[in-house]
């Protein structure tokens, strides 16, 4: 009997990988937070567009990076790539809501929910658009908030008649909060919410990363808030078409809720919360 100390083959089975690391393929599915290595941006996936990934960081800012290597997860490296039709799941509206597939608008609701003008009116719609129509809640504008004593008793809410408003730069001490309190004092005040975000408007509530600013520009009181934003981008603002053309630019911005401040979402979602809820 003899012993052959080379009885099994050492070039034998998969040698050249010994000691490999393999570095993990994720899919970049929505709200991942992984780290761009290269430059060491962190943040929350927000969607894919073609081959690029969109990332958000805790302040707000967004990014794009190629898919690929070169990024990582709780501090290890992994492939990022484009999710599956079968992993992205429910698709959701621009709201974050699951979409209701084969839904037909709803009649509308006796109820309403106003805001100050056009463009917190078309904010509204391309954000929260398909969750209104399908709760049947119909957004109109007030083109200003001075007579809206006034709208409310005209509009004579009530039990199942209730009555939202989105008011611009509602901050204590305000124009705006002493109409909001009036109205709240009201014969219709137990049917009415009115609720606001503290910014100058609504152009404010999308994130200005989304423009690639760090920040919206601060403008002096004495000049037209939009006219000032507008010249200080160095945008065309001496004429309303310019204004509306500005405001064009921006809203094409919006993708999705992920694109506005926080506190325009909180504010929003109140109100179709208060307009859709159960009649006590």
């Amino acid at each position: 009997m003899t012993f052959d100390r080379y009885d099994k083959d050492p070039l034998a089975g998969n040698w050249r990988d010994a000691g490999r690391v393999v570095v993990p393929t994720i899919a970049a599915e929505r709200d991942l937070v992984v780290e761009e290595t290269a430059t060491g941006f962190c943040g929350a996936v927000l969607g894919i567009e073609g081959k690029l990934v969109r990332l958000e960081d805790f302040h707000g800012r967004v990014r794009v990076f190629p898919l690929g290597s070169g990024f990582l997860l709780e501090g290890k490296p992994v492939i990022l790539r484009a999710p599956s039709a079968a992993q992205t799941g429910k698709a959701r509206t621009a709201s974050g809501s699951f979409a209701v597939a084969d839904q037909k608008a709803r009649v509308a609701l006796p109820s309403r929910i106003f805001v100050e003008g056009r463009h917190d009116a078309e904010l509204v719609e391309k954000v929260w658009g398909a969750d209104l129509r399908v709760e049947g809640v119909v957004v109109e504008y007030l083109e200003g908030v001075d007579d809206l004593d006034a709208i409310v008793r005209n509009f004579a809410p009530g039990p199942g008649r209730r009555v939202g408003v989105l008011v611009d730069h509602l901050v204590a001490g305000s124009k705006e909060s002493r109409i909001a309190e009036a109205v709240a004092r009201g014969p219709f005040g137990a049917h009415v919410l009115v609720v606001g975000h503290p910014f100058v408007d609504v152009w404010q509530g999308v994130k200005p990363a989304r423009l690639g600013l760090t920040a919206w520009p601060v403008i002096p009181r004495n000049i037209e808030w939009k006219h000032g934003i507008c010249e200080a981008l160095g945008w065309p603002h001496e004429e309303q078409a310019d204004i509306a053309r500005a405001w064009q630019r921006i809203l094409g911005q919006v993708r999705t809720y992920a694109d506005l401040e926080p506190v325009l979402l909180g504010r929003v979602e109140q109100l179709i919360d208060f307009v859709t809820g159960p009649t006590l």
